[in-house]
């Protein structure tokens, strides 16, 4: 019992030790504080410390993802729904306490229960590693010319899995839309709640225009960050990146002009009605990308079939077209919940503010 106990001991780095023992004491802080505003913000903290956990398990890809959707996207759009409610958390009663607490423990003994039967990490005989991964590390060069196996997976040998991941996401969107409405700032009569909120927006912009180091900032970062949307876009057939992580860090770079220069600016250089119609055209694009296989004779998002002559020039053919079709996709969805979210008149009776 010993031996196996140092064996598992040693498998684990001080780096790995250190990150793990960050990522519980900021879960406890968590569970611990009301404050929503300091929830989101240590939220977001836990997940760049999940991102570099990642990172040193060799999940680049994931790290990648992690940090662009939990400590960025996420955090921008819990700041943003917290407009619409208070700014602490409603006490609970102890009893409901000691349940949550009761269940995350039978939750976690279960989780290491079926540890017991995983392979040792990294064990190349392990079922995933000598079979599935083996096969995939073989043909995916040949057969896809993507060097990124990561990303063939993810396009081709399981293309019908993220084109449902997709359209989840678009499913998303119309949620929200429906929920939130479709992101129009309300133009309606006028009571003494709407002239406090003007008031309150039009102090604000007032505070932002003596802002001019902020501002001048964001106008330097904003085309960098666009620019680095498009390399992670196209660089995802050799490294990590891709549609989805691309996605996320244009639709930031539009979150960022809003949040500095107004949300009525952002609305001017993109508006709402545009993100509706880009978060269809991606699914369109990259279920059309499917139809155009079947049309030329193949099976559905059979790629070799846009180019018969040369099967893996017709794989790196779907999986851009595809990608383009996620980023389309990610993008605009995540703008129309900020959009919707911002439409929404905050709760100015919360003496927080």
């Amino acid at each position: 019992m010993s031996g196996n106990f140092v064996t598992v001991l040693d498998s684990f780095t001080v780096i790995d030790l250190v990150l793990m023992t960050m990522l519980v004491i900021v879960g406890l802080a968590i569970v611990r504080l009301r404050s929503l505003f300091a929830i989101v913000m240590l939220s977001g903290v836990y997940s760049l410390v999940s991102a570099l956990w990642f990172v040193s398990l060799d999940a680049v890809d994931v790290a990648f993802t992690e940090s662009a959707v939990g400590a960025g996207i996420s955090t921008v759009l819990m700041l943003g729904a917290m407009l619409l409610t208070g700014r602490k958390a409603a006490p609970s009663k102890p009893a409901r306490r000691w349940v949550a607490l009761l269940v995350v423990f039978a939750a976690g003994a279960a989780l290491l229960y079926a540890t017991t039967d995983m392979p040792s990490f990294g064990d190349p005989l392990s079922a995933p590693n000598a079979y599935v991964g083996l096969e995939y590390l073989k043909r995916s060069l040949p057969e896809t010319g993507v060097p990124n196996v990561v990303s063939s997976v993810l396009a081709s040998y399981r293309g019908y899995d993220t084109f449902g991941e997709t359209t989840v996401i678009l499913t998303a969107g119309i949620g929200v839309m429906l929920i939130l409405g479709m992101g129009r700032v309300a133009r309606g009569k006028t009571d003494e709640k709407d002239l406090r909120a003007t008031d309150r927006d039009a102090a604000e912009s007032a505070l932002n225009a003596h802002h001019v180091v902020l501002r001048v900032v964001a106008k330097l970062m904003i085309p960098v960050i666009v620019i680095y949307a498009a390399y992670v876009q196209f660089h995802g057939d050799f490294g990590p990146g891709g549609g989805f992580q691309a996605g996320l860090i244009l639709a930031s770079a539009i979150i960022l002009y809003a949040l500095i220069f107004g949300v009525d600016a952002a609305r001017e250089a993109v508006p709402p009605v545009l993100t509706r119609i880009g978060a269809a055209l991606g699914v369109m694009i990259y279920g059309g990308t499917g139809v155009v296989a079947m049309l030329r004779g193949g099976k559905y998002l059979d790629y070799n079939m846009l180019d018969p002559a040369n099967p893996v020039h017709g794989q790196e053919l779907g999986i851009m077209f595809v990608e383009i079709g996620v980023l389309v996709t990610v993008s605009s969805v995540m703008l129309i919940i900020f959009y919707a979210f911002t439409a929404r008149q905050p709760d100015i009776r919360d003496k927080d503010w």
